[in-house]
């Protein structure tokens, strides 16, 4: 497999992984606040979205399509394919990440043998933890204007049990994404 499709392939198991941290993905979100909201009635998706560079749709695409598809329409916002108010396009990406941390240890570890004669240096342990961290885009692009409006992130550590039932873990990853969105189609 070429080695850009795998790594968007591997960024679109992104939307899966972040549903199920126990934490939870971090969401945050941020909009153009010189926007009118209230002129937004109706959306539509890019041609291409930023989750399909293979050339066709892929499973997790269509997901990420219905999840959003729902949340918008729950906003009272209608889907229309000729003129919509609002474009939607999805990135996802995957990295793998290391943390490094230090703590005392609790007994003199390497120096035990010392233990009881003199004080030794206690030392610290450290510990690496090597993990996947996933990030999830979802953009809404005014489309008259051709400029983005509002975009919502979720970024998170990607487990290997959210593989199991990924429409699950997409569809919590887009409701915890539009947890941040404020506003209902033709309101401020």
């Amino acid at each position: 497999m070429r080695q850009p499709l795998w790594t968007l392939l591997c960024g679109v198991f992104v939307a899966i992984a972040l549903a199920g941290c126990a934490s939870g993905p971090e969401t945050r979100a941020n909009w153009d606040k010189s926007v009118d909201f209230a002129q937004y009635r109706s959306f539509a998706f890019f041609e291409k979205l930023g989750t399909d560079e293979a050339g066709y749709q892929s499973l997790i695409t269509q997901q990420l399509k219905a999840s959003t598809r729902r949340e918008l329409e729950s906003r009272g916002y209608t889907y229309s394919e000729t003129k919509p108010d609002l474009l939607v396009n999805f990135n996802a990406s995957l990295a793998q990440q290391t943390r490094v941390t230090q703590s005392p240890t609790m007994y003199p570890g390497y120096y035990g043998y010392r233990y009881g004669y003199y004080g030794g240096w206690a030392g610290y342990q450290t510990r690496v933890d090597q993990y996947m961290e996933g990030t999830l885009n979802i953009d809404l692009v005014d489309a008259a204007r051709k400029q983005l409006v509002w975009e919502g992130v979720a970024v998170g550590r990607v487990s290997e049990k959210e593989n199991v039932d990924r429409t699950a873990a997409i569809d919590a990853a887009v409701r915890e994404i539009f947890t941040k969105y404020p506003f209902r189609a033709g309101t401020q």
